[in-house]
């Protein structure tokens, strides 16, 4: 597309041109639809380096309002995944009737969910930062429920047994038993939720119409063709996620070497 746009432009001037020239009159388009990687990582930078973290088109600033919301969601989809999976597991009632609205819950769009989450949070006072970390934690709550569902039920049945015969509590069998055969799978699913949760927050700030965050770069860029923005705010969000994994993971590396794994 832009190379034909190039070619008819030097052909409308009438000027002999190279492939070379061809070239980079493609990989300098101003508005190209699909943006030259040189092109993303220098107004990447331009976005970072460029302006005062707090300033409003700063690429900090707007990332830092999305790593809020995905933080806080992801600690509560954390603890409900959590509590959610802990019922699952001692209820065989719940795991009937509560798991498959579980993962019903997730077969709906969050982009047709998310107007109405903030509409609804809005009738109710909460706005700003609460309802996109709603919508996060709605998103990353089912990878941890479903882990740990899988965690908690991993020891073995004469594991249990065993526990049984010392008379154990319910309480002394999760701390001793079912906890710290869940960790490899809480970690698992930590992973995946925190990407996810991440998603949600950028979802969130899509159709309602935020004045920060990353999904508001998305969104100014969509509306002014400005695809050179829209592609550094995604590398953005690909950096933000690395980090993030990253951090699940040193976190993952360090439980384990309290609970005596080998480095």
């Amino acid at each position: 597309m832009h190379l034909a746009l190039v070619r008819g432009g030097f052909e409308r001037e009438e000027t002999p041109y190279t492939v070379s020239e061809l070239i980079a009159g493609t990989m300098s388009a101003e508005r190209p639809l699909l943006p030259a990687p040189h092109q993303v990582i220098a107004a990447f930078t331009d976005s970072v380096f460029g302006y005062v973290p707090t300033a409003p088109r700063s690429l900090v600033y707007h990332s830092m309002v999305t790593l809020s919301a995905t933080l806080l969601g992801f600690a509560l989809g954390a603890v409900l995944g959590i509590v959610l999976a802990l019922m699952i597991v001692h209820s065989r009632v719940l795991e009937k009737s509560l798991l498959p609205w579980i993962i019903c819950s997730q077969m709906v769009p969050i982009l047709a969910l998310a107007p109405i989450f903030v509409v609804v949070l809005g009738v109710m006072g909460l706005q700003g930062l609460l309802p996109k970390s709603i919508i996060s934690a709605y998103l990353c709550f089912f990878p941890i429920t479903i882990g740990m569902v899988k965690g908690f039920t991993a020891p073995d049945p004469m594991q249990l047994d065993l526990m049984r015969t010392w008379s154990a509590t319910p309480r002394q069998v999760l701390a001793k038993l079912r906890w710290p055969s869940a960790v490899p799978y809480l970690f698992a699913s930590l992973k995946v939720a925190i990407t996810i949760s991440l998603i949600g927050a950028i979802v969130a700030e899509l159709p309602t119409g935020a004045e920060a965050g990353i999904g508001a770069r998305l969104l100014a860029g969509s509306y002014y063709g400005q695809t050179i923005q829209i592609w550094s705010a995604l590398l953005a969000s690909a950096i933000l996620a690395s980090g993030l994994i990253g951090l699940v993971d040193l976190a993952e590396r360090l439980v384990g070497l309290r609970m005596g794994a080998r480095p």
